[in-house]
């Protein structure tokens, strides 16, 4: 009897033992699903992440770069395509209005590298002559040539307050167009006339790819 009476409670100490190490496994098992899913969630909602087609690109800005001796600026190029269009459509660049063009007239993503090349080549090339600060040339890219001149008579130095200042002029010369559709809870407003954070936009998606070529074998070596 005295067997009998130990086996059942070695039987049942093993049931038990089992059990728990069963609800255990599935708590791990569960707590790692829950990780793995807050990770992929916080991946997909990163602010701006690096578009594989700007990847794509890199080599055709910089071939683009060379021929007008300005390859070092790759990555800043990169980070400009990235915040026109992540790489995608047939202007990647948004180059077309540069070229007196309306708005995604270039059809062709290699065209429109090479106009968005030619756009930032002129800027950079006014931007030293007038003596202004690199994140004015970037902010030229999106505001146009004006806004070098805008920035020279002010010190030379971008900062958003005077992008906003020169927003609001060239609004106002045209303010059916530059209204932000009427709509007065887009940030922009009533600053309308190209966007007061683009070289802020510009500058951190150099830093997002800064970041991404130290894991990737991507084609970025230039630096700010």
């Amino acid at each position: 009897m005295k067997r009998k009476k130990s086996k059942k409670r070695v039987k049942r100490s093993s049931n038990i033992a089992l059990l728990l190490f069963t609800i255990i496994f599935s708590f791990v098992l569960i707590d790692q699903f829950l990780k793995l899913n807050v990770e992929e969630k916080a991946v997909k909602f990163l602010p701006n992440p690096v578009a594989e087609d700007v990847h794509k690109y890199t080599p055709v800005l910089r071939r683009e770069l060379e021929e007008v001796n300005l390859e070092e600026y790759t990555l800043v190029l990169a980070a400009i395509m990235q915040q026109e269009s992540k790489g995608k459509g047939g202007d990647p660049m948004q180059a077309s209005e540069s070229a007196g063009l309306p708005p995604n007239s270039i059809s062709d993503p290699e065209k429109s590298i090479k106009q968005g090349v030619k756009h930032f080549q002129r800027a950079f090339n006014y931007g030293n002559q007038k003596n202004v600060d690199f994140p004015t040339v970037i902010q030229a890219y999106n505001m146009g040539i004006g806004y070098i001149d805008f920035v020279a008579k002010q010190g030379g130095k971008h900062s958003e307050e005077i992008a906003k200042k020169f927003s609001l002029v060239q609004a106002e010369k045209n303010p059916q167009v530059y209204n932000c559709g009427g709509d007065k809870n887009n940030f922009r407003y009533p600053y309308c006339y190209g966007d007061f954070t683009y070289t802020t936009k510009v500058t951190k998606n150099i830093e997002i790819l800064t970041a991404s070529n130290s894991e990737k074998t991507g084609d970025f070596k230039s630096v700010w």
